[in-house]
């Protein structure tokens, strides 16, 4: 039985049939988009290179090891890329049951971080969890979690999304992973997940009033925590003129990274020549890594990384617009907006276009929780991917044998079609 006018709630049965039949055979890898495994594994090996080269003299200083980071660096990819395998062969539907324990388990991790004596306290914030030379940010993983739960919450009320009621419910989902991030003094990466649940809700459907009030309550939010800290009202001052405002303290890192990257120029000093990594640029191989890029490989090494970025962020929305359903789309599309907002928030911050906000560039900067939860995620968006991929040959077959379109498997997907079997 087929119907062009059935309403998404009519079309749940026929989905979960499909879906089971189509989950055998998602689970190899034949159907995987291979050119975003090829950026991915590129990405994370450059990465890998400039971890060592940006780190060594520092892991020298501190251990005696110049390999320290990159050693640690090389078990966090390990650990990453089997994840990201094991979730590109699991059906991304499972993350539908997931969701709630999911995001109760990230909720009490954001809350314990924030207990002394459980959360490790650095530089003013506590936000980490430390267990002998391992660490592990909360906030990190919250990131991912909050993806998956709106994402469902979305899909699943579908014109809801469209009505005040609506987006005040989803405003208070959002508000919760905000909030516990704020109170770790997070704010980059309350800005992230603020920027991404945003995104989502404009590719559920949500009207543009409704999107712009949002915006100007998070605008609020934001200049509101920025007033509450004196570092971070600091740190505006030397957007755009970091010489002149403070260069010696509130502007030392953004001074000491555009030292960096002008000394670099079109093909920079070579690999492992890095002047600012002695201990003039603070935190070169984590948040300001860009910076080291910049100067051992000049702005070649630089276009090369935005072109990565680039060519990710275009394999991600294809894999969105060709997800088998709504959960899938808004999925993929909120997992590569994350990417690609945090990759463009740490290039904006390395080069002082935007202050300084601590948050890694994805895949290359050291730092475990954040690389091992990036391949996580990706493994997600490889099986939506997948699915996808799938769902359009085994359209394509069933045109070629009927000599018409005779429906797909799973209603809504590829072209959006309304239209499921029974």
């Amino acid at each position: 039985m087929a119907s062009s006018s059935v309403t998404p709630r009519t079309l749940d049965l026929p989905i979960r049939r499909a879906r089971v039949e189509l989950v055998p055979e998602t689970r190899g890898f034949r159907s995987v988009d291979g050119w975003l495994l090829v950026v991915i594994a590129a990405i994370c090996a450059f990465g890998l290179v400039m971890v060592y080269s940006a780190s060594e003299v520092l892991a020298y200083q501190t251990t005696g090891n110049p390999s320290y980071f990159f050693e640690r660096q090389l078990v966090f990819l390990g650990v990453g890329a089997t994840a990201l395998l094991v979730l590109a062969r699991v059906d991304y539907h499972r993350l539908l049951r997931w969701a709630r324990p999911l995001a109760l388990l990230c909720v009490i991790l954001l809350v314990l971080v924030l207990v002394p004596h459980i959360g490790e306290e650095s530089n003013g914030s506590r936000r980490w969890f430390a267990a002998g030379p391992f660490s592990l940010q909360p906030s990190a993983l919250a990131m991912v979690v909050a993806i998956v739960v709106l994402a469902r919450w979305l899909s699943e009320r579908n014109a809801l999304v469209r009505s005040w009621r609506g987006v005040r419910d989803y405003s208070i989902v959002l508000a919760i992973p905000i909030g516990l991030i704020l109170l770790e003094k997070d704010l980059g990466s309350a800005i992230i997940v603020a920027a991404v649940g945003l995104l989502l809700l404009f590719l559920g459907g949500a009207r543009k009033l409704h999107l712009a009030v949002m915006v100007g309550l998070g605008g609020a939010v934001c200049w509101g925590a920025i007033l509450m800290e004196p570092y971070r009202l600091s740190r505006l001052t030397c957007i755009g003129q970091p010489l002149t405002n403070d260069p010696l303290n509130a502007c030392w890192q953004g001074v000491q990274a555009l030292y960096g990257l002008g000394s670099g120029g079109i093909s920079g000093v070579g690999l492992g020549n890095s002047i600012q990594k002695y201990s003039w640029l603070p935190e070169a191989h984590t948040d300001f890594i860009f910076a080291i890029i910049g100067e051992e490989l000049g702005l070649i090494g630089t276009v090369a990384v935005l072109l990565a970025f680039t060519f990710l962020a275009w394999r991600g929305i294809r894999a969105a617009l060709r997800a088998p359903d709504s959960f899938g789309f808004l999925l993929a599309g909120g997992i590569t907006a994350w990417i690609c907002i945090q990759a463009f928030i740490n290039i904006a911050a390395v080069t002082v276009l935007i202050p300084t906000t601590g948050i890694p560039l994805p895949f290359i900067s050291y730092g475990g929780s954040s690389l091992v939860v990036n391949l996580m995620a990706v493994g997600i968006l490889c099986n939506v991917s997948a699915q996808g991929r799938r769902q359009g040959t085994m359209r394509r077959a069933n045109v070629d044998r009927r000599g018409r379109d005779r429906g797909t498997p799973d209603a809504g997907s590829g072209g959006r079609r309304r239209v499921a079997r029974l």
